[in-house]
């Protein structure tokens, strides 16, 4: 196996167009890199001390996706609407992995990271809650980028 993985990196390590894609696709942003950090402080805050009908279950999972789409900035260069539809898609992925038990089916329903992390009960408001998320996400990168429109990666 790591001599299938060393042969691999050797034949990308030739090609410089993936070196210069990888170097143009990872690259650190600071600003997005302190806001995953103050929302994941407040996602925190929130799971430890609000157990209300309204802040915990929605304002939080308001905030995952965007906590989720600052992470994923804070590391990699893509597209806004490609990142933003990705965090989207994963968070409907995990909700519906609820509807169907995925905790429990794995043996973790038990208090834990898993169930804090993935959550154990599918609400069809949560994916409101994480379409509004990321539609506030995507309102701000446009504002930000000024005039110009999201890029979406297809060239017209």
């Amino acid at each position: 196996m790591l001599i299938i993985f060393a042969h691999i990196l050797l034949i990308i390590s030739k090609h410089s167009r993936f070196l210069i894609f990888m170097s143009n696709v990872l690259k650190f942003n600071r600003q997005y890199f302190i806001l995953a950090v103050l929302l994941f402080v407040i996602e925190i805050l929130i799971a430890l001390f609000a157990h209300d009908k309204i802040i915990r279950p929605y304002i939080g999972d308001f905030l995952v996706v965007i906590l989720i789409y600052c992470f994923l900035k804070s590391f990699i260069n893509t597209p806004v609407l490609a990142t933003a539809l990705s965090v989207l898609i994963l968070s409907y992925v995990v909700e519906i992995l609820q509807l169907f038990n995925l905790i429990g089916r794995l043996g973790l329903q038990n208090p834990g990271l898993a169930r804090v992390i993935l959550g154990s009960s599918f609400e069809w408001i949560d994916l409101v809650a994480y379409t509004i998320g990321i539609g506030l996400v995507l309102c701000i990168e446009k504002i930000v980028a000024g005039s110009t429109p999201i890029k979406t990666g297809i060239k017209s």
